[in-house]
Parts: C-alpha cells; structure tokens; sequence
C-alpha cells in the first residue's frame, strides 16, 4: 500500500532529477561559498561580486526563455536539460584557473547559461511525470535533493581548505559536475506528448497564457528584484566579522553560515512544498515573501554577531525554500501541458531579471552607501512585491 501511494509521485524521474540537482549544486557551491574570498586574493573591488552575480542570472534568465519555447516546440526537453548540465561545468574548471575577477564573470557566466537551458525543460519533465496534486510534494522533494548538494558542496570546500589550495579545490568540485550530465540521461523519462490534429503551433510570446498567470509572474517579478543572490551575505559576514575575528576566521565562518542556510533550505522544502498542497500554494508562498522581508529588516537591525548572523542565514534558507518550491508549482498549476517549459522559461526570466537588478543594485548600494542602505532596499521592494501576491486577483492557484 506504501509502495501504491508512493509511486503516485516519488518515482524514477523524480529521483533522476534530484540526483542530478544534487550533483550539480554541490559542485557550484563549492565554488560560490569561497567565491568572496577568492576574489578578494584577485584583487577585484567590492561591486565585483554583485556585478558577477547579476550579470551571470540576468543572461541565464533570457537562456531560460529560448529554452522554455524550444523544448516545448522541438519536443526535446530532455536532450536539451541533458546539454544544459554538461554546459554548468564550465564554471568550476574555468574559475579555477582565472587570474582576474573579469575571467571569473565570464565562466560564471558560460556556466549558468548552461544552468539556464537546463531548468525550463527539467520543470517540465518533472512536471508531467507527477498528478497534478502532488506537483508541491515533487517540487520540495527536487529542492530539498538540490540544496542538499548546496549543503554538500561549502561544507566540502571548508574540509578541504586545510589540505589544498583554493584553486585546488574548485578542480575537485569539477568532478560532480561532470557526472550530472549522464545521471539526468540516464535516469529521467520524459513522456513525449502528440500534438493534437488542428493545434496551433505554438507562439513564442504571452498569447494564450492565461490572465492568473501574467498576474502571478508580475508579482514574482517585483519581489525577484529585491531578491538578491545569497552570496552577497557571505560578503556581508566576512566584512563585518573580520575586525574582531581576523580575515581567515571571518571567511571560515561566512563559508559555515552560508552552509547553514542550505542546511535549513534543505529541510524546508518538502515541508513547504506539502504545506502548499494542503493549505494553498499561494497562501504559503505569501509567507515566504513575508519571511524573506523581515530577514533583509533583520540584517539592518542585528549588529556583528556569529549567533544572531546564524538566525538570519536560517531565515534566509527558510524564504528561498518556499519561494524555489511554490514558485514552480504554482506556475505548473497554471500553464497548459503543451507549453509548460515556455511557462517556465518566462517565470525564470522575470527572476534571472530580478536578480541581475537586485545583485546589482545591492552591490552598488553597498559599495557607495553601506549595508544597510542595500537591505533597506531589498525590504522595501520585497514588500510590494509580497503585497502584490496577496492582493492578486487569482483565487486558489492550485485548483
């Protein structure tokens, strides 16, 4: 009976792709997580990181929408989620063997265009492979798998930091890398779906979306440009702790607290993904927007402390769970089978815009005004964001 009710959705695909979720994260967080210091031994300047991370998910966003219309329209998402992870590997290898902040935008860059490709069509496959009522089950399940691999990933880089060098380190996390590719290959059915007689072809573009969803994706776009990339704290802790614990055990520390919000990203996401399914997907997503502005208000307000900077990373990991697991879910309630990759595509771009945006201007803000002006930012507009989800005209999503 156990066996019955599980295969409803825990099935082969669902484990294939959050095998490969895990691998391939825990070889770009290996990287991001030492990422800050890295730079700082390149000599990069203090609006680098922001500038490194807003351009790489701005360009990976429109790659996510090319790849959305055309794993739909070729009715190849599988090979092209399948190229997407090999491409992702470009990032470890090439940072590694960068001498300037510049050549490390550029892997980074290669790598999550590859990043890009592959997410639409992994959605979409993931999507189908399930009922309907399980997508927040599935969506948490491959979250929590993902952000396992980003738990795996910064606690391997700061094992290894007594043995190896840094570059050292970001050839070694190559390997998992190089080993997503084939397991997503291998062990991810996707079920090809016949276009039906006097269908019409399929448009790349809004039309015949429906009205709920451009509503939805509106919302999702004010709240994604507040939401900048979680590496910048790392940043943020390693600045404000090393006048009192040094600048090697204040990037130790950043490496830790980064590990622990993926810690609590890790066991937050089915929870929220479940919760959504039983109490609304929105209503839950609502909350995560909610959590995500009193962390950013928490920053501004918390002076330097490892224990007090431990509650917000958590907070911090907590917020992006709901967000990764509702997000997709709901839009994967609202989009029709035949261009669901495309649907996930245009939810991707208006967050890879809203975090080139947010990396961005945080950084910018930090650099010219200080932290606090960039977090008051991010609270500010995560705010009408939130609000835009909870005033918006769509009834329960899910149904």
């Amino acid at each position: 009976m156990v066996e019955v009710m599980a295969n409803k959705w825990l099935n082969k695909t669902v484990w294939g792709a959050s095998i490969t979720s895990f691998l391939s994260d825990m070889s770009h967080e290996a990287v991001t997580a030492l990422l800050p210091a890295f730079l700082a031994v390149l000599g990069a300047p203090a609006y680098a990181l922001g500038l490194i991370e807003g351009v790489s998910d701005g360009l990976s966003s429109f790659i996510k929408l090319f790849s959305g219309y055309y794993a739909d329209k070729l009715a190849k998402r599988k090979e092209i989620a399948t190229i997407g992870y090999g491409l992702t590997a470009i990032y470890p290898v090439v940072t590694a063997l960068a001498g300037s902040w510049p050549v490390v935008l550029v892997a980074k860059t290669f790598g999550w265009l590859g990043r890009g490709a592959r997410g639409p069509a992994k959605n979409a496959i993931l999507a189908q492979s399930v009922p309907k009522n399980d997508l927040g089950k599935a969506f948490g399940f491959n979250r929590a798998w993902d952000t396992a691999g980003a738990i795996a990933g910064p606690l391997m880089a700061f094992a290894l930091l007594g043995l190896f060098g840094v570059r050292d380190i970001f050839l070694l996390a190559t390997i998992p890398a190089l080993l997503a590719a084939p397991t997503f290959w291998f062990f991810v059915e996707e079920k090809k779906t016949a276009r039906k007689e006097g269908e019409k072809q399929l448009r790349f573009s809004l039309e015949g979306f429906s009205e709920r969803y451009k509503r939805f994706v509106g919302a999702v776009s004010i709240f994604g440009a507040a939401d900048f990339s979680h590496t910048l704290l790392i940043m943020f802790a390693v600045a404000t702790l090393t006048p009192s614990m040094g600048a090697v055990n204040a990037a130790a520390t950043g490496v830790l607290l980064y590990a622990l919000r993926n810690v609590v990203y890790a066991l937050a996401a089915y929870p929220f993904g479940a919760l959504g399914d039983k109490f609304g997907r929105k209503n839950v997503l609502v909350f995560g927007y909610a959590l995500a502005v009193l962390t950013f208000i928490g920053f501004i307000v918390t002076p330097p402390d490892v224990l007090a900077y431990a509650v917000l990373f958590s907070m911090a990991g907590a917020f992006i769970a709901a967000e990764d697991a509702l997000e997709s879910a709901v839009a994967g309630d609202l989009v029709e089978e035949r261009r669901r990759a495309l649907g996930y595509g245009i939810l991707a771009t208006a967050n890879g815009v809203g975090d080139f945006i947010s990396s961005a201007a945080v950084g910018f803000l930090w650099t010219v005004f200080g932290f606090g002006a960039g977090f008051a930012y991010s609270a500010a507009l995560g705010f009408a964001g939130t609000l835009a989800l909870a005033l918006s005209n769509t009834g329960r999503l899910e149904k």
